[in-house]
């Protein structure tokens, strides 16, 4: 207890000064008995004076004290029952064993005591089993902010809901920035005269005007083929939460007049800078724009991505231009490195072993080595034919090396050269990439989030059927002592034939004049079926997967292996492949379990639907016709109602990836 509730006495220092006043009246009675008889009623007085106020003093101060322990005591009360916080004790069965009456302000019933904590919130016992010591839960229109103390049972509730409300407005209110690019606009108008050209762009503004004016969007034109907006962050969650529909809208009028303009946006958005949000925006432009276009690609300040749109394929370029500019870019880069090692992506299939070919080709017409990464242990039944065919071409075959000797080689003045991927964790070997200085990437896919850091070239186009095909333009335009033998060739010819599915998807003219360049260099057809044969159980087992599809929604077929059977990746996409031939099929997908523990899914679309975006719902990626993931920890059943739970939200909701 404090001292001040201590019985207060009469001070030490006075019973002092009455000793040494006793001690000096014996020795005035000793000389002088009169003044000392004087002296001693003096002193008499005086200590009776004293006790009296030191009686009363104490009097007084036990009657304070009385009143304040009153008072704390009904402060205590008090503040235990109204003060404006939640408090709550609970037994070790987390059922309510006492609550104060503020708790009344947030439920119905007249007491908890009782009920569990689930009555409060679901999310109160699994975090207190976690040690959590504090939880946000939501009750009705109520957010609150809990404290938890385990060890004594008890709960202090904090209502949070005007600081949430304030922090909601502050969140909606944040600036985001919007870049806007009207794909091919140029390829589109170089033909057109005046009049027809200002009649797109004035069918173009007045469709994005109204439109943001709709949305309260600050909108202006920065040039003929850009657009600069600016928003808020509530704006954009209610435009995402149309998908952008705005793409929709301008891609139905455009193609009514038989002009295939779309739209892409990159958007900026989070707590940066201003000139942070429009470098971010930029970055996220360039990000859909290597996408193929006909797209948005929001992203934030710390790289996360979010992708609607997508749902047409990329239209082919009309000009060879970019072709001859990257070729004559990778002529320097070849002669300027001591080396050239260049590598595909994990179990390749014919497009990538075959655009390897076709890059050490490049090195050797610049007079440099090269060499191809590759995994004898990381090949496909088709890869292996091409592989044993390369094996017997004892001149091609010396130039293969494996990672580990590929360590031996690379150094910093090495050029690598990545084809067919531009993923980091895709590549043979992913360690190469920080061994040089110098990287190129070369690939048709779609771009996706993930990238290889920092390259000196990149060459993506998503219009392109296959690497295999951008990578004979560009041979094209190489030094003419270049020449390219039978095998070789045909490996090139190989690839766009397998990514095409023999000419049918993905096909433009530039396809057949790469194919047709081939053909003169001395491709064999022939070799290439060849290289495509399959064995009979093969066939028996990729009919097995055929037998087991199921029509989800219209079109759609949706075929899972049967548990503990496991197949390769080629085996599943030839099996999605083949169900998209079936009558009224206009998209597949095939779920397996993989050597690997994974679940593997291979997913295949006419055009009509972009599995491509579905796929990067998990985890994946692909083209818009062809698209694949791999799932860890799951299930073949678990990974069917998750793709059946991410269609639904494709058809009913847009493409958000």
């Amino acid at each position: 207890m404090p001292n001040f509730f201590k019985k207060p006495t009469l001070s030490s220092h006075l019973w002092v000064i009455y000793t040494l006043s006793v001690l000096l009246l014996f020795l005035i009675f000793y000389y002088e008995w009169k003044l000392g008889f004087v002296m001693a009623s003096f002193l008499i007085a005086s200590i009776y004076y004293s006790v009296r106020t030191e009686k009363h003093l104490i009097n007084e101060t036990e009657e304070y004290i009385s009143t304040l322990s009153y008072r704390v005591k009904k402060v205590g009360e008090e503040a235990l029952m109204e003060m404006p916080i939640g408090i709550v004790l609970f037994s070790e069965d987390y059922n309510i064993e006492w609550a104060n009456p503020y708790m009344n302000k947030f439920f119905p019933q007249d007491t908890l005591v009782g009920e569990s904590l689930n009555e409060i919130s679901g999310q109160l016992i699994p975090n207190i089993k976690e040690d959590k010591e504090e939880v946000w839960v939501s009750v009705g229109e109520y957010e609150l902010q809990t404290l938890v103390k385990k060890d004594e049972r008890l709960l202090y509730l904090f209502d949070r809901t005007k600081q949430t409300e304030l922090q909601n407005i502050y969140e909606h209110d944040r600036t985001v920035i919007a870049i806007i690019f009207l794909d091919n606009y140029e390829e589109i108008t170089q033909a057109m005269d005046d009049t027809a050209k200002s009649h797109i762009n004035s069918q173009v503004t007045s469709i994005l005007n109204q439109w943001s004016q709709e949305n309260g969007i600050y909108l202006k034109r920065s040039s003929q083929d850009r657009f600069f907006a600016v928003m808020n962050k509530g704006i954009l969650s209610k435009l995402e939460k149309t998908k952008f529909e705005i793409l929709d809208e301008v891609r139905e009028l455009i193609s009514d007049k038989n002009v295939p303009l779309t739209l892409s946006f990159g958007i900026g958005v989070g707590e940066a800078s201003l000139p942070e949000l429009g470098e971010i925006a930029q970055s996220s432009l360039d990000l859909a724009l290597g996408r193929g276009g006909d797209q948005v690609v929001v992203k934030d300040e710390n790289g996360k991505v979010r992708f609607y749109g997508g749902k047409t394929n990329p239209m082919e370029k009309r000009t060879r231009v970019r072709a001859r500019v990257i070729s004559h870019a990778l002529k320097e880069l070849v002669q300027d490195a001591d080396k050239v090692i260049v590598m595909g992506h994990k179990n390749p299939d014919m497009d990538s072993i075959g655009a390897c070919i076709g890059i050490l080709k490049v090195a050797q017409a610049n007079d440099k080595d090269g060499f191809i990464v590759y995994d004898p242990d990381d090949m496909n039944t088709g890869v292996h034919r091409l592989m044993d065919e390369v094996q017997e071409n004892e001149q091609l075959w010396s130039w293969f090396i494996t990672p580990d000797e590929a360590h031996e080689v690379v150094n910093k003045n090495t050029l690598l050269v990545v084809v067919d991927t531009h993923k980091p964790s895709l590549v043979i070997e992913e360690k190469l990439l920080n061994r040089t200085e110098h990287v190129v990437v070369i690939d048709h896919h779609r771009r996706a989030e993930e990238f290889i850091k920092d390259p000196t070239l990149v060459y993506m186009e998503p219009y392109a059927s296959s690497t295999a095909e951008l990578v004979t333009e560009m041979l094209e335009y190489q030094p003419k002592k270049l020449k390219l033998n039978m095998l070789e060739s045909t490996a090139l010819l190989a690839g766009i034939i397998v990514d095409t599915k023999s000419f049918t998807l993905r096909t433009g003219s530039r396809t057949f004049d790469a194919a047709s360049y081939l053909r003169a260099k001395g491709a064999d057809t022939v070799l290439v079926q060849k290289f495509m044969k399959e064995d009979l159980d093969v066939y028996v087992r990729r009919s097995q997967l055929i037998e087991n599809a199921e029509i989800y929604r219209d079109g759609i077929a949706i075929s899972k292996a049967e548990s503990g059977e496991t197949y390769g990746p080629v085996l599943i996409a030839q099996a999605a492949d083949t169900l998209l031939t079936m009558s009224g099929i206009v998209a597949s997908f095939v779920i397996s379990e993989r050597s690997d523990g994974r679940i593997g899914i291979s997913a295949r679309s006419l055009g009509d639907v972009n599995v491509q975006i579905i796929m990067e719902s998990m985890d994946g990626g692909g083209h818009l016709t062809n698209a694949a993931t791999q799932l860890d920890d799951s299930s073949i059943e678990d990974a069917a109602d998750q793709l059946k739970e991410i269609i639904d939200e494709y058809f009913e909701g847009g493409s958000e990836s």
